[in-house]
């Protein structure tokens, strides 16, 4: 149970209420991941650790999601974050031993887990299967032109709603026309998310429009998010209030913000992590059809 369970727009948690002896109720959340109580260890001195934790998130249950399922999130503190995502497919390999499985499988894609793996920038990514310039979309603060992506996303052939901002359509044109093509024969690396798309990482030495962020697919499945993570605790207040201004005009609620997690940023060192969706990858590993084939308990 946390104080905050994420400041991310679009992850939705569960509320419960704690009672104290004298009677006095108040509000904590089951966490949706354990990044904040991670990185205020690394604040504490730690250098190198990982929760195999149970998380929880609303709204989320499909045949690739689940109300409660489990995460493998790791933290390498003074290490740059292409180093997690080589942990990350040591993790495929690995996987793919234990299961005895020369292939990964799902939705009629296959993926070889042990493959070199391709490594492509977001843009190039847009550019490539949906015939996008996203940089041309991106104002020099790294903010979204919703009317510039509009355009290029209608040309496409992207349905775009009136009231879409920035980012609707960055994900409307990420699910229908990125995210099945990646992972395909070997694994991928999606790296250099927009900073607009990457509350809690930090920004690239080399433009400031884009942020150290990476997702790993197989077969078109994302397994796991990364980051070179942001330890500015104002800039991380600034992206906070955003993402809840946005959740609260989509969903008409907001989540309070982690004063220790903030004030553990400014001691934190720089680091680099990910969180990889154990289930996802036994998933694939075992050539389930879905993630609740694979859950010992699944969501009622």
């Amino acid at each position: 149970m946390a104080v905050s369970p994420g400041n991310e727009a679009h992850l939705s948690a569960f509320a419960t209420e704690a009672v104290g002896r004298d009677g006095a109720r108040r509000t904590l959340y089951l966490h949706t991941s354990p990044e904040f109580a991670a990185k205020k260890l690394l604040a504490a001195g730690e250098s190198r650790i990982f929760d195999f934790a149970r998380v929880f998130r609303n709204r989320e249950h499909g045949p690739l999601h689940a109300l409660e399922f489990t995460m493998l999130e790791w933290y390498r503190a003074r290490e740059p974050y292409a180093v997690v995502m080589d942990d990350c497919l040591a993790l495929l390999r690995l996987a793919a031993d234990a299961a005895g499985a020369k292939t990964f499988s799902y939705g009629g894609r296959a993926c070889d887990p042990r493959a070199e793996a391709d490594r492509m920038t977001v843009a190039d990514a847009f550019t490539y299967h949906a015939g996008i310039d996203l940089m041309a979309t991106l104002k020099d603060d790294g903010e979204g032109d919703a009317s510039a992506l509009a355009t290029r996303a209608r040309r496409s052939g992207i349905d775009v709603s009136g009231d879409d901002n920035w980012a609707d359509i960055f994900s409307k044109v990420l699910v229908a026309r990125v995210e099945p093509r990646l992972g395909v024969e070997r694994p991928l690396i999606l790296y250099e998310y927009p900073r607009c798309e990457a509350a809690l990482a930090r920004a690239t030495p080399n433009d400031p429009r884009v942020a150290e962020r990476f997702e790993l697919y197989a077969c078109g499945v994302e397994l796991a998010n990364g980051f070179g993570e942001l330890t500015d605790p104002e800039e991380q207040r600034v992206r906070f209030e955003a993402e809840m201004n946005e959740k609260e005009r989509v969903y008409g609620e907001r989540y309070p913000i982690d004063e220790d997690f903030l004030a553990a940023l400014a001691k934190m060192p720089d680091a680099a992590g990910v969180a990889l969706g154990f289930d996802r990858l036994a998933m694939l590993a075992a050539g389930a059809r879905a993630l609740d084939d694979v859950l010992w308990t699944p969501s009622p």
